[in-house]
């Protein structure tokens, strides 16, 4: 079956929430241990979030978004990512 690669998985979530002028933008790591930190210090942007995964070897490998618009506005923009495990 030849070298088989295992991959370890962890999650990058993007939440805006808004009214009007007045909205906030975080950003939280779900690392593959579980852990959960709040990274938005870090970058205002997904790009800058994705750019220091990437650095640290991880791989993009999908990204998925819900919108509600009612009272409002929240968006959640989910990005999973992969790399593997030495």
């Amino acid at each position: 079956m030849g070298d088989m690669v295992a991959w370890e998985y962890a999650l990058l979530v993007r939440r805006y929430q808004g009214q009007g002028r007045n909205f906030h933008v975080s950003f939280v790591w779900y690392g593959p241990d579980g852990s959960r930190k709040d990274i938005t210090a870090y970058g205002d942007t997904a790009i800058a979030h994705l750019n220091r995964a990437g650095r640290d070897g991880w791989e993009l490998v999908s990204a998925a978004e819900d919108v509600n618009n009612v009272q409002g506005s929240t968006e959640v923009h989910r990005y999973h990512l992969k790399r593997p495990i030495a």
